[in-house]
């Protein structure tokens, strides 16, 4: 040992028992969910790598010729997704990209190349102004426009009330960080009509468009038609390994093919990816309306939970979830409402609240998001009922 050092233990030393940490909240659902708690909220990507590969075989048989050779810069079973997606929301064409963030880019650039003009109008909570650190501005070039404010989708008004002019419009269906709100059909071809009045395109973030038909009753198709072009995601709503495709005008898809592959989206192989979206097109897509029906459900039963859990008070937005997927409010910080939430599930197996809590409905104020897919089904209204009455008993002030 060097003179004046003290010895300090190796890498392979143990720890001291004060050295030792309390697991973190991450590894704490972790072990809630191999003791196999029952989750009302879906859990995107859930699952061990073993068990997607092995879903990943068993039901892609199904919805592919798995003895087709694989394809190569997306040819074949890349290309048959495309197909399938230009079919079901009645577009010329459709391509697919490897994130959502570079197909929506792609789609307003060309827009701004067509239009003359770079500025985009959309909400303040939509995803590129959120989501996607300006990538709009940084990287396309295109200039933001917000309209509309608040937890709602932007109005004809505001619309027609612009004070400049706009290439495109874009309009997120459903509106995710304003609680998967959407508009009334009567206001979305309105707010189509007010665009097409100041000679603007109409760009749909589709990104969940997937699970918009029960709320408008109307076919996929019909709603994407009234768009001049539509992004849609494979993960959000059909549980796919991830990827997106851009749909519309021939013209406008083939020009996205160049961009993709200067933005370095023409990637060697992608068959994992277009194989889990086929699957999601055949598994998950035809169970989104039970999804959203049950989801209003679920969402009753949550707000007459917390109304018998006086003086707790609680908001569910929206009151009808407009999807299968809503808001849940709650007067405390959200470190407070997430550790109560992670004491149920440890404590009962009952996981009421198993989704991230922000703070992003305001000071002292939690938020989190339900989405009520194929486990949420499983819970009858008596079932969310008691789990918000256990859970209303954990929380700070409450007997």
């Amino acid at each position: 040992m060097i003179p004046g050092m003290t010895e300090t233990p190796g890498q392979d030393a143990a720890p001291t028992t004060e050295e030792r940490t309390e697991p973190t909240a991450r590894e704490r659902w972790a072990a809630v969910r191999r003791r196999g708690a029952r989750r009302l909220n879906h859990a995107p990507a859930g699952g061990s790598l073993r068990e997607r590969l092995a879903d990943l075989a068993e039901a892609g048989a199904a919805a592919y010729d798995l003895d087709e050779p694989a394809d190569i810069y997306g040819n074949r079973i890349v290309a048959a997704l495309e197909e399938r997606v230009a079919t079901l929301l009645g577009a010329e064409d459709a391509a697919f990209f490897p994130s959502g963030t570079m197909a929506q880019q792609v789609a307003l650039r060309c827009w701004a190349g067509r239009t003359g003009n770079p500025a985009v109008a959309l909400h303040p909570l939509a995803h590129p102004e959120v989501h996607e650190r300006d990538a709009l501005s940084q990287v396309s070039g295109l200039r933001p426009v917000n309209v509309g404010s608040g937890s709602r989708q932007p109005t004809v008004a505001e619309i027609r009330g612009l004070e400049e002019p706009v290439g495109a419009v874009m309009l997120e269906l459903p509106l995710r960080d304003a609680g998967f709100v959407l508009p009334t059909w009567e206001e979305l071809t309105g707010l189509v009509e007010a665009a097409r009045e100041r000679d603007a395109v109409v760009h749909f973030d589709g990104a969940r468009l997937w699970e918009c038909a029960e709320h408008f009753g109307r076919p996929l198709a019909e709603i994407a038609g009234l768009a001049d072009s539509v992004y849609v995601s494979f993960y959000k709503s059909l549980d796919g390994l991830g990827g997106a495709a851009l749909a519309g005008p021939r013209t406008l898809v083939e020009e996205a093919r160049t961009w993709r592959h200067r933005y370095g989206g023409q990637i060697f192989q992608q068959f994992p990816t277009a194989l889990s979206a086929l699957i999601g097109l055949d598994r998950e897509l035809p169970r989104l309306p039970e999804y959203v029906r049950h989801a209003r459900v679920v969402a009753a039963a949550l707000r007459e939970g917390f109304a018998e859990a006086r003086p707790l008070w609680a908001r569910v937005h929206p009151e009808v979830p407009h999807t299968h997927e809503f808001q849940v409010w709650l007067p405390y910080e959200p470190e407070v409402v997430a550790e109560a939430a992670l004491r149920q599930a440890e404590e009962t197996s009952v996981a009421l609240f198993p989704g991230h809590w922000s703070g992003a409905a305001g000071p002292g104020m939690a938020r989190t998001e339900v989405s009520v897919r194929a486990p949420g089904l499983e819970w009858t209204a008596e079932d969310v009922r008691a789990a918000v009455r256990d859970f209303a008993r954990r929380l700070p002030g409450r007997d």
